[in-house]
């Protein structure tokens, strides 16, 4: 039978799962009985040539109103690529044709007897129960194997533990090769020469190589491959008395870990189940983490220093390992409710120097030549850049920065300096506003009343809303935020002095 890459990526379920309802009936007549057999979806269809509009995987159901050819019939269904024929009982025929069942038999197409009291519905629903209880026994399997390689990234060996906690739920073999087919670390029980062979083989095709260009490869690969006849020498059942048969194991995959030092992740196991490329790619994910490069000396001394500031080390005893510097804080509220969100936004940012406390404030420590900008859910401060014997005073400038966000209900606040402002700098920050009067002196009046809209109408004797759509109109020409306390002493002084 053609293979049924159309099919839908929906849990198929045996055949012979659904032959074992004995609430429906059915009995398989012709073709043969593969236990492999896997349907993907029914499809109940009357027309004389179903072929177009079957995607494969299908088991097909028909009462055989349109059946004239059963031969043609028959194999331009095993063209499309179904896994078996339901032929209905009544109202069109009380037995199944012979010349059905015939050609069933000669091109090899499983025929399924489906009694009168079973209706095509009832059929349809079964199978569609089934394959919501194979989804809920994958994701269950996938859930739990994910807790298990967490946990087992957590221990003091994370790599074996990883690689043994994959090796448990895959029932076979995981091996952490290095860029050279070399084995690094492996678990479970050994395969088969002719499997190790061939995992290592797969490590070549998904591993870029050394070199100033590494070649483009795919990101994982498979393969599948048989044990050698016991007569062989080498074979699983040639080893002698006493020794330990390595496992036959036929099917094998091998993922590139992240990061350049060209590592990969081999398996082989016996079969290969659905949510097992799930699980494997949990795995990944890990041993990339545990192994990247930016897990070494620098990355750790800089968290160390963070964690050193955070319980009050004296800044002296930290500058040296997070390095010169400047820097800049972040503050950060808001976020989804996962536990990963602190960890999220610090990615975001290009940091691993993350501090979510216990009032839902995430502090984030980076390079200040990082660009800062606004992030999807979350109200952020920012401090100006800072040395690392600044960062207290710059921690304290994202608190503020992250407060006036939150009160005037902006996405990002950055701390200002507030410097005396000479007469050049005055001049060239009220520039904007010097071909108007109005607009400057509606600014000085409104600045010297502390923002009273009505105070300033009155003293002006201009309306209410002349105010506020002169302090907007200030607002975009100078491109300031007039929420801003430190913006609005700033603008004081330059009136001040201009």
């Amino acid at each position: 039978m053609p293979e049924t890459a159309a099919a839908p990526p929906t849990p198929p379920i045996p055949l012979v799962a659904l032959l074992a309802r004995e609430d429906l009936g059915l009995r398989q007549i012709a073709g043969p009985v593969e236990a492999g057999a896997a349907v993907h979806m029914v499809h109940t269809s009357e027309m004389a040539d179903p072929y177009p509009y079957l995607l494969g995987g299908e088991l097909l159901l028909s009462a055989g109103v349109l059946l004239k050819d059963p031969d043609r019939y028959v194999s331009r269904i095993v063209q499309a690529g179904a896994t078996a024929l339901g032929f209905g009982l009544a109202p069109v025929y009380d037995t199944v044709p012979t010349g059905l069942i015939e050609a069933c038999d000669r091109h090899g197409l499983p025929l399924l007897e489906v009694p009168p009291q079973t209706t095509f519905t009832a059929v349809a629903r079964a199978v569609w129960r089934l394959m919501a209880e194979a989804r809920h026994r994958e994701l269950r399997r996938v859930t739990q194997a994910q807790q298990g390689l967490a946990a087992a990234a957590a221990r003091p060996d994370p790599v074996p533990a990883v690689l043994h906690q994959l090796a448990v739920r895959l029932e076979g073999w995981a091996v952490l090769l290095g860029p050279e087919g070399m084995e690094l670390s492996s678990s479970g029980r050994a395969p088969s020469p002719e499997a190790r062979a061939g995992v290592i083989r797969l490590a070549r095709v998904v591993s870029p190589g050394t070199g100033q260009s590494p070649r483009p490869t795919p990101a994982s690969a498979t393969d599948t491959v048989s044990p050698p006849p016991a007569s062989e020498p080498g074979a699983a059942g040639s080893a002698g008395p006493g020794s330990t048969a390595p496992t036959a194991v036929s099917h094998l995959s091998a993922y590139a870990l992240g990061g350049s030092r060209g590592l990969v992740l081999g398996l082989a196991a016996p079969a290969r189940e659905a949510g097992d490329h799930t699980v494997a790619g949990v795995a990944v994910v890990l041993l990339s983490l545990l192994t990247a490069p930016h897990q070494g000396a620098d990355a750790a001394g800089r968290s160390a220093a963070l964690v050193r500031m955070l319980l009050g080390a004296s800044p002296a005893e930290t500058a040296p390992l997070l390095g010169p510097g400047p820097w800049t804080v972040v503050h950060g509220q808001g976020g989804d409710d996962s536990p990963f969100a602190a960890t999220a936004l610090g990615a975001a940012f290009g940091s691993a120097l993350v501090d979510p406390d216990a009032d839902g404030c995430v502090r984030v420590l980076l390079p200040a030549e990082r660009e800062v900008g606004a992030q999807p859910g979350w109200t952020l401060g920012v401090s100006a850049p800072a040395l690392p014997e600044e960062l207290a005073a710059a921690d304290a400038q994202a608190a503020r920065a992250v407060r006036r966000a939150t009160a005037t209900r902006k996405a990002l606040v950055r701390h200002r300096d507030t410097a005396p402002v000479s007469l050049d700098e005055a001049r060239h920050r009220l520039a904007p506003l010097a071909d108007s009067p109005a607009l400057v002196e509606t600014l000085r009046t409104w600045l010297s009343l502390h923002g009273s809209w009505d105070r300033t109408a009155a003293a002006m004797e201009i309306h209410r809303n002349t105010v506020r759509q002169r302090i907007a109109r200030c607002q975009t020409l100078l491109d300031e935020d007039l929420d801003d306390a430190d913006v609005r002493m700033e603008l004081w002084f330059a009136l001040r002095h201009g």
